[in-house]
């Protein structure tokens, strides 16, 4: 990671409470909780936040019974769950923003973000696809996108972008790239490196004429 310090926005994406080991549990009530938010991330990886909570249960080897009351909601699970990979996020986009090169910065995150839509389909659904009430979601999307926003314009700013690129042009990316997440893991993870490599260099080489306006298809990491 870039000794430099990072360039936050205010608020900072990952600044949410949640997935802290409370105080006071007993070792085996520690194990068991573990035990259900391992289960929880592989569960919704592979099925999305709506998997039933009696899958992660049995996964975990514990009863339904247990697993609410550590977890009543699926909302406090999801968060609980991810509070790690929310972490790896928000170091994603210091990196970013501490990169002295704006494209490369750029790129990294870009290519960090598809990877995880194709391989961890439960956070992709819990941080971009608005859970409900998870992980105080429109305080994180704003965070992200001003960061999203700075990047942008350093690299504009420093010829890495092309004049008529627009930030919408990432929602197109992510979309696109959203679709891979059915694919094999192999097929997907190897096709989610070659979409953002593609599109990448598209948004940095000029063309003759220009593009079409950008569509009103939502925020960029709604």
């Amino acid at each position: 990671m870039p000794a430099q310090p990072s360039h936050k926005p205010s608020g900072h994406v990952g600044d949410v409470p949640g997935g802290a080991d409370p105080v006071g549990l007993r070792a085996d009530a520690r194990r068991n909780r573990e035990r259900i938010l391992q289960a929880a991330r592989e569960v919704f990886a592979a099925q999305g936040v709506d998997a039933p909570m009696s899958a992660v249960a049995r996964r975990a080897g514990v009863g339904v019974a247990t697993l609410c009351r550590r977890f009543p909601t699926r909302t406090v699970l999801a968060t609980a769950a991810f509070a790690g990979q929310l972490a790896v996020c928000a170091a994603a986009f210091d990196e970013a923003l501490a990169d002295p090169d704006p494209g490369h910065g750029l790129y990294t995150l870009l290519e960090k973000v598809c990877t995880t839509q194709v391989t961890d389909r439960g956070f992709a659904f819990v941080f971009w696809d608005q859970f409900p009430d998870a992980l105080d979601h429109d305080h994180e999307r704003d965070c992200a996108e001003e960061a999203l926003a700075r990047l942008v314009q350093r690299a504009r700013e420093t010829g890495q972008l092309r004049d008529d690129f627009d930030p919408a042009d990432i929602t197109l990316l992510l979309l696109a790239n959203s679709g891979l997440a059915g694919q094999p893991r192999e097929a997907a993870l190897a096709a989610s490196r070659r979409l953002p490599a593609y599109l990448f260099q598209a948004f940095q080489v000029q063309r003759p004429g220009s593009l079409p306006p950008p569509a009103a298809i939502g925020p960029a990491l709604a």
